[in-house]
């Protein structure tokens, strides 16, 4: 074994009695509160998404604080349960901001190794009353410049496509500064800051456009570690996107075999047909890989090693592309009825094909593979 790659231990692969129970409160919760219908309401909302469930997740259960240590006022366990909840999450299409605030932001600020900026937003991200999101994080130079003001750091510039940018409480923003790029907490203000949602294929999961003028703005961290943190970000946001397209996968084919085993066409169900099993089957295979590749990205996501990268763009890959094999046999494979917009297979397959894209396409993380093989035969 190389000493510089350490294996994952088998443990971290396998699912935890307390995972298994985590995952049965939150799929009755989510029935109970996150059905299509539920999506449908809230998405009409201001937020866009069930605040009143946004705050049982929080309290009753405590998913926001579950990869949040201890001394930041969370419940110090890893990724790993994380990935749990956004599994349960991504089946039942639960629109809250889990990604950006949950994900992105608390791993920012812990990658960032910022003591100051953790003690200060990670324990109100941990209780649920602070929303956050990144900003910046997959521009290859920064659209957005910090300067030095009369009273400290100001942002310049603007960042598109901002994960529930419209509404985070919270902007942690990836800037160019002259001794290079830095990590700046910004707490937005109209003033300073103009938020302009965007219009996306997927409303279940708000962008917007932010445009900083002259927004104030503290670091976090320093120049030295924030390009280190910004990629372990990225890569971990990757294994989350994986693990709730493996629950959106999931939900897909559940509900398409069962649909399957009930509708009849002369005189018989049409997953007795032939054609039909076989097309499910393949979904199956191609889930159960999705599965593998979100557990190792998961693992490595919980530990750390140096296997993220590869584990991450692996999973991304494999499970972007399960998604969407899942739910356009989840519209085919349901008729004419799979085509309107009053089924909740739209939903999904718009969940899937943005998420194609969302921390880089396909290609780009095959591209990223090819690099990172390179890399790891010349070391």
């Amino acid at each position: 074994m190389n000493p510089h790659h350490p294996e994952i231990a088998p443990q971290l692969l396998s699912e935890t009695d307390e995972q298994r129970q985590l995952r049965t409160v939150l799929r009755d919760l989510c029935a109970e509160a996150s059905g299509p219908e539920d999506v449908r309401k809230h998405l009409a909302t201001p937020r866009g998404y069930d605040e009143a469930l946004w705050a049982r997740l929080a309290g009753e259960i405590g998913v926001h604080g579950l990869a949040v240590p201890e001394e930041y006022g969370g419940s110090g366990f890893t990724f790993a349960e994380l990935a749990v909840v956004l599994e349960e999450t991504g089946r039942a299409l639960c629109c809250a901001p889990l990604l950006p605030t949950v994900v992105l932001a608390a791993h920012a600020l812990l990658h960032s190794g910022d003591r100051a900026a953790c003690e200060r937003y990670l324990p109100p991200i941990a209780d649920g009353t602070l929303t956050a999101t990144v900003a910046g994080f997959g521009d290859d130079t920064p659209a957005v410049t910090a300067e030095r003001g009369s009273a400290g750091w100001v942002l310049r510039g603007r960042a598109d496509f901002v994960l529930d940018g419209a509404g985070a409480d919270l902007l942690l923003v990836r800037a160019g500064t002259p001794g290079g790029p830095r990590l700046f907490a910004c707490e937005p203000d109209p003033g300073t800051c103009r938020r302009t949602p965007r219009r996306v294929l997927d409303e279940t999961r708000r962008q917007a456009l932010l445009e900083f003028r002259g927004a104030p703005a503290t670091s976090v961290g320093t120049t030295e570690v924030t390009e280190a943190a910004v990629a372990a970000t990225l890569d971990t946001g990757r294994a989350a996107l994986a693990a709730e397209q493996v629950g959106g996968s999931a939900h897909a084919l559940g509900a398409t075999v069962e649909f399957a085993a009930q509708r009849h066409q002369f005189g018989r169900p049409i997953g007795s047909f032939q054609a039909v099993k076989h097309r499910l089957a393949d979904v199956l295979v191609a889930l159960e890989a999705a599965r593998s590749a979100s557990a190792y990205a998961t693992a490595c996501a919980a530990v750390a090693p140096p296997q993220l990268p590869v584990a991450a763009c692996a999973a991304a890959v494999v499970c972007s592309e399960t998604f969407r094999l899942a739910t356009a046999e989840y519209v085919q494979l349901h008729g004419g009825i799979g085509f309107t917009w009053e089924h909740p297979a739209h939903l999904y397959v718009r969940r899937a094909r943005s998420g194609e894209a969302l921390f880089g396409t396909a290609d780009r993380h095959r591209t990223r593979l090819a690099g990172l093989a390179v890399e790891s035969r010349s070391s």
